[in-house]
């Protein structure tokens, strides 16, 4: 990158706030108190982002009586599920390839009850009056490069042929730059029903509001310290108090499970996102954009980028970077060197949009696990259920993981739990320092397939053999 064009790009972050845009909110809801003292009931949720806040509204919405509490260790929606990109896929499986790869005797199920729960939010949406900027727009992968074109026809082609492409339409260059104008666009796959976009924090906050009018007691600044077994129920120990319940749903995806073994399961990936100034009527006119879709490109280190409800334009992805350790620490949210990237790309995407400036810039943790979609599961004889692993594609895949522990914590068969997605688990990552050494030459890996025309090195076809992987 020539010293120029960096200069060029990196001031127009020269006013960007290291804060998630989506956070940023005079209407962002003053936090619940904290839990002081014993407390119970039948359900308890711990954890306040999508998962848990799904959890807690479901389990009230298929039995008002049950008495659900639900613990949030800063204030809901802080983490992933107020710093995502806001894009509310149908998909449960990380998209159709991952998932037909993985269970193609069930994908075509799974492509059913992915459509349906999506369904369910927007309908929730409505029932609640959640308030989140709920558009269903639809996606389109688009490709950059030729060979990526003729990967996405083939893709395409082939999901034809097994009956898995309705409402799916493959756009030529001229099409795909008929809907969003890019030089560098080849060529693009657009679903047009499978995918919404949200304002992801109002999103959560709204799901706030509708558990506290449904009599869900929420405690905020109240992390959740210890779990054991309390005669017929569990016990969870808190800074100030203690939680005495039935049955535990555990929704804290990233943060260190209270059921220590699921631990090697995930792994932090940081992500990081720029968010513009408004676009005038002129510069949104100069690249397009009518139908508000969310994008991604097809690359392995991809860019995701989206409107907001006011035309800025959020532009995120590339680098998925995981720390050593796999801490999750707050000085990680913050990386200048991805932003300089960021700010790179996104001129070289859209340069008729030159000038605009970025308001917002900020990073977050995703759980990433080897298979990149949820997995489930119980603990203590059926009275602690748990979901995680969504590998950053929850923001609707989360509500299908609350059906899914609340269907084992009543120990029903269900269409859900019959899935061998949900009865096995992906393979853990190893213990240091051998996680750090595999990510890093995967990551390596697929930037030289990127560069090289998409071919996949030895290391990356074993570790496709094997059914591992590593992704944001």
């Amino acid at each position: 990158m020539a010293p120029s064009a960096m200069t060029r790009w990196t001031t127009s972050l020269s006013e960007a706030q290291p804060v998630p845009y989506w956070l940023d909110d005079p209407a962002r809801p003053r936090p619940e108190p904290a839990l002081t003292g014993p407390e119970t009931c039948d359900l308890l949720v711990v954890g306040g982002g999508y998962s848990g806040l799904w959890t807690a509204l479901v389990a009230k919405e298929r039995d008002p009586g049950r008495d659900v509490v639900l613990l949030e260790g800063h204030e809901v929606g802080w983490a992933a599920s107020g710093r995502n990109g806001g894009f509310c896929a149908a998909s449960l499986t990380h998209g159709l390839a991952n998932g037909l790869a993985r269970w193609p005797d069930e994908i075509h199920r799974l492509e059913e009850l992915g459509a349906r729960n999506l369904d369910e939010i927007e309908t929730a949406v409505t029932r609640h009056s959640l308030d989140c900027e709920f558009e269903r727009t639809g996606e389109i992968d688009v490709a950059t490069e030729e060979y990526q074109a003729r990967e996405l026809r083939a893709w395409y082609e082939e999901t034809e042929g097994l009956g898995l492409a309705e409402g799916y339409e493959y756009l030529d260059a001229a099409a795909v730059r008929a809907q969003i104008d890019s030089p560098t666009f080849l060529g693009g796959l657009y679903d047009r029903r499978g995918v919404a976009m949200v304002n992801p924090a109002k999103l959560v906050w709204g799901l706030k509001r509708a558990c506290l009018r449904l009599g869900v007691r929420i405690y905020e600044h109240t992390p959740a310290l210890s779990l054991r077994t309390y005669g017929a129920g569990m016990a969870v120990r808190t800074p100030y108090g203690r939680v005495r319940a039935r049955h535990v749903a555990l929704g804290t995806n990233i943060f260190p499970n209270l059921v220590r073994r699921l631990r090697a399961y995930t792994v932090p990936v940081y992500d990081y996102a720029l968010m513009t100034e408004p676009l005038s009527d002129a510069q949104l006119a100069s690249i397009g954009w009518r139908n508000r879709q969310g994008l991604g490109d097809s690359a392995n280190q991809f860019h995701y980028f989206r409107l907001s409800a006011d035309n800025r334009v959020l532009w995120g992805g590339y680098d998925a970077i995981y720390p050593y350790g796999g801490r999750v620490r707050a000085e990680y949210d913050d990386r200048p060197e991805t932003y300089a990237k960021l700010a790179g790309h996104f001129f070289t995407c859209f340069p008729q949009l030159e000038g605009v400036r970025f308001t917002h810039a900020w990073g977050g943790a995703i759980d990433t696990c080897s298979r990149f979609s949820a997995f489930f599961g119980t603990a203590h004889q059926g009275r602690v259920a748990y979901a995680a692993g969504y590998t950053g594609l929850g923001v609707g895949a989360t509500r299908f993981g609350a059906e899914v522990m609340l269907d084992l914590l009543a120990g029903e068969r269900t269409e859900r739990t019959e899935l061998e997605m949900v009865r096995r688990k992906p393979l853990p990552f190893p213990p240091e320092p051998f996680a750090w050494t595999g990510i890093a030459l995967t990551k390596w890996s697929l930037a030289r397939a990127d560069a090289h025309g998409g071919r996949r090195n030895l290391w990356l076809r074993t570790m496709d053999r094997l059914g591992l992987g590593f992704d944001s």
